[in-house]
């Protein structure tokens, strides 16, 4: 059987990654495919490198910087050119990216069966985030299998009128792909040197033994204003912990860059850096006291190595972890980011009771649970 994989931006290479691990190193009848769409090119190579992952088709997109809906439109044009090169019989996406989306589309209207890993998350509010949540709603509509990582996201599924014979409870393969970046780092003493050599060059302080803070923010709501208060309430952190030091990968946008750096560039404390390879970046969660986000998988990740998150989105579609009392939602509001980094900071009590290890995500065999469930329904998926 002839299966398709698609993917576009980084967490969808990390996501997915164990999944092509797992069909290449079991001997099935599966043929795989890979497509990369180049939806964040820049930012895939060294996923690809680290996971050892070879993609056969890279599409480049000519409207990258364009609308959204530019940018649909051509990777739906190209998804079908290579739909029609390779002619899969099935065909696997992730989440809820516009690759995502564009190839479940695809898919369907060539009569290919689709199956959606990660299915199910909703935050029932269908432009928050935007377009995510309308994305992961359409494949939902066009998917004949759906893995879903959680009971929740699973009962959301069977609310939607999805037949509960197409639904799996696997995990996440963000576990499985966490799960391995750990192992690796773990056994391999000269990949520590190099991680530990590289951040410090690039922070100027002991990650290791130092406390500080990890910052990611790149979505789109949050652009404009939002941005902008997310920036100064950081400011305002560095300035009442000048001990503590605050790391931001920054990401490539320009809508990020601009508020950031005009904002925070001159604090000592502050550490604006490039955005990081995978292992980098699970060394930096690994050792922080707590991250501060807008990111989805992060939501997943953190837990797992027990630290607490403080979400800047107003929303969350991943509830289970807001259940479990390991994140606060504070939504772009500068006090609220501020008192509640400012707690977890200075309240040993409360930074304990949030920052216990939560598996409800899976325990690092999501990956082998979907083929498996491919491999028994190949027929009929």
């Amino acid at each position: 059987m002839k299966i398709l994989l698609i993917y576009g931006t980084r967490p969808e290479a990390i996501k997915l990654a164990p999944i092509i691990k797992a069909i290449e190193n079991k001997k099935t009848s599966l043929n795989l495919i890979v497509c990369s769409t180049g939806q964040h090119q820049e930012m895939l190579e060294p996923i690809e490198k680290f996971f050892e992952i070879k993609p056969d088709t890279t599409l480049f997109l000519e409207k990258i910087n364009a609308s959204i809906g530019k940018k649909f439109a051509e990777l739906l044009s190209k998804i079908i050119d290579v739909i029609e090169t390779y002619e899969p019989e099935k065909i696997i996406v992730q989440g809820d990216t516009l690759t995502a989306v564009a190839g479940a589309i695809a898919a369907f209207m060539n009569k290919i069966s689709v199956a959606h890993v990660e299915a199910g998350l909703r935050t029932e509010n269908r432009k928050v985030p935007y377009p995510e949540e309308f994305n992961r709603r359409t494949i939902s509509n066009v998917a004949d299998i759906h893995f879903a990582p959680t009971q929740i996201a699973f009962n959301n599924l069977i609310n939607e009128g999805i037949p509960e014979s197409s639904i799996f409870l696997v995990g996440n393969t963000v576990i499985d792909a966490l799960q391995f970046a750990l192992d690796k780092i773990a056994k391999d003493e000269s990949l520590q040197r190099s991680l530990t050599d590289s951040l410090f060059k690039i922070c100027k302080f002991d990650l290791i033994n130092d406390k500080y803070v990890l910052i990611t923010g790149h979505r789109r709501e949050n652009f404009g204003t939002g941005f902008e208060n997310i920036c100064y309430a950081i400011k305002e952190l560095a300035i009442r912990f000048p001990s503590t030091s605050f790391v931001y990968p920054v990401h490539l946008n320009p809508n990020v860059q601009k508020p950031v750096k005009n904002i925070l560039r001159n604090l000592p404390n502050i550490k604006l850096i490039d955005p990081q390879n995978y292992e980098h970046f699970v060394f930096l969660m690994l050792h922080t006291k707590l991250i501060l986000t807008d990111s989805g998988g992060i939501q997943e990740e953190a837990p797992s190595i027990g630290k607490p998150v403080v979400l800047m989105r107003d929303e969350t579609e991943r509830p289970e972890v807001l259940q479990a009392g390991m994140m606060e939602i504070v939504g772009t509001d500068p006090k609220k980011i501020i008192r509640s980094v400012s707690t977890l900071l200075t309240d040993a009590t409360k930074y304990k009771a949030m920052s216990k290890v939560f598996d409800i995500y899976g325990d690092g065999t999501s990956a082998q649970s979907i083929l498996e469930k491919i491999i028994e329904g190949k027929n009929n998926i």
